[in-house]
């Protein structure tokens, strides 16, 4: 019995003792012959007794059973061991491989991680550089603000000539255009100004999104870093049975470094984007400083001329004032018009939608696309476009009428010039004109 724990490495031997099924032997009962007592004397015990021969049959086929069970034991011990042998060698191979895979993780998460890292730190110091010029586009505005103080109170101040001197001589025109070009600097300068905002907005979100990227990699590689450092003797480990399946939501290799590719793309165009409109902006201060200053030498040298007549000035000024009058009152009444026919094709549109809505509720079949159902959808149609057209010319009128009015400030505005003389010229305008801003101060250096 003690070789049955022995490890069998090959099939065993047959025994002795076949593995079937024993064939029955019949066995002839002795029976009680005439003129003897014998069987008389035993015939009513036989049935509760076994012969000797079913007693050893009996013995053989529990040895049978013994060593047949013991055989199947043993095969199933000796399968036991190779499995638990080739399932031990295959866990040690596939956990060798996931650590491989994982480490192999962490390299692209680095690699990642370090060029965001690089992205964010370049986007926060074009972000600053930026701001830097954003600064002195707003210096540069306030600086703005001294040229046309002083051209508009030229203007004013030549407006106390007498009726003699009441010209509108070269020195006006220039301080006109001065003017002019110092509102369009300062409109140029405001949507530049809005443009960087709008590009620092940007270059914070890109910043923001590379950053949470950043975030989200450094927390990944901090759990991978440390699943690469479990190990079976490891204190940590648990079971989780669920966790072996994918999440619906979960990134495939190629949508993940395709987001993070993405990022980098954004945020490098940006931050090309926030390079150029560096750029543009020196430009801009640069043209607009000197533009301003020739403007100012042509000002100045202006006045030392003399002075044309303004009475024909004046004449077309008002001629032009009276039209734009005029044409503001018929713009009006056109405004009024046209509130008064969009509020009247409120009515027929109640009409017609509540006609279809009626009608949408006919039972079954009677549900029909039938001509009138089409001519009630056609009506609704034609007249949200009337509505739309008439819309559309109102808008155009309105900004029209604006146009109008701001036309007509300034008209009036020309038109209260009424007196200047040299002398205001010389000991005011002049005198005046010593505080215009240096070129540094306009190219928003100081």
């Amino acid at each position: 019995m003690a070789q049955t724990d022995v490890l069998l490495t090959k099939q065993p031997a047959p025994q002795t003792v076949p593995a079937c099924e024993l064939p029955h032997k019949l066995y002839d009962v002795a029976r009680n012959t005439a003129y003897t007592s014998s069987g008389l004397a035993t015939a009513g015990f036989r049935s509760a007794r076994y012969l000797v021969d079913e007693w050893f049959q009996n013995c053989y086929a529990r040895y049978h059973q013994a060593f047949a069970d013991r055989d199947q034991s043993e095969r199933q011990r000796h399968e036991s061991q190779q499995l638990v042998a080739a399932t031990e060698a295959l866990a040690q191979r596939t956990q060798e491989d996931s650590t491989r895979k994982v480490g192999a993780r962490l390299q692209d998460m680095h690699c990642w991680k370090s060029q965001l890292q690089h992205e964010v730190s370049e986007l926060g110091a074009e972000t600053d550089l930026l701001l830097a010029q954003k600064q002195r586009l707003e210096r540069t505005l306030d600086a703005t603000a001294v040229p046309f103080s002083i051209a508009t109170d030229n203007l004013q101040c030549r407006e106390r000539r007498q009726h003699p001197d009441l010209v509108r001589d070269h020195v006006e025109l220039e301080l006109l255009k001065e003017a002019e070009l110092i509102r369009n600097i300062q409109e140029l300068l405001k949507r530049t100004i809005m443009q960087a905002v709008n590009q620092i907005r940007l270059n914070r979100e890109h910043k923001e999104t590379c950053e949470m990227d950043w975030s989200d990699k450094v927390e990944a590689y901090n759990v991978d870093q440390t699943c690469a450092l479990y190990h079976n003797q490891s204190t940590e480990v648990q079971f989780y049975p669920h966790t072996a399946k994918f999440e619906e939501s979960a990134s495939t290799p190629e949508t993940w470094a395709r987001f993070t590719q993405e990022n980098l793309y954004r945020a490098e165009r940006e931050r090309l984007a926030s390079v150029n409109l560096r750029v543009l902006i020196d430009c801009i201060l640069r043209d607009t400083a000197e533009d301003l200053r020739l403007q100012c030498d042509a000002v100045n040298l202006a006045f030392g001329r003399r002075c044309e007549e303004l009475e024909d000035a004046c004449h077309k000024l008002k001629n032009h004032l009276h039209k734009t009058l005029r044409e503001i009152t018929d713009q009006e009444h056109n405004i009024a018009a046209l509130k008064q026919a969009i509020k009247d094709k409120e009515a027929p549109l109640k009409v017609a939608q509540t006609r279809l809505y009626q009608r949408s509720h006919r039972p079954n079949v009677e549900l029909c696309r039938d001509a009138a159902q089409f001519r009630l959808v056609s009506e609704v149609e034609e007249l949200n476009m009337s509505l739309v057209a008439m819309k559309e010319k109102l808008l155009e009128a309105e900004q029209s009428l604006r146009n109008l009015e701001d036309t007509r400030m300034n008209l009036e505005k020309d038109l209260a010039v009424k007196t200047n003389s040299l002398v205001i010229d010389r000991q005011k305008c002049m005198t005046h004109r010593a505080r215009y801003p240096t070129i540094l101060q306009l190219a928003g250096y100081q």
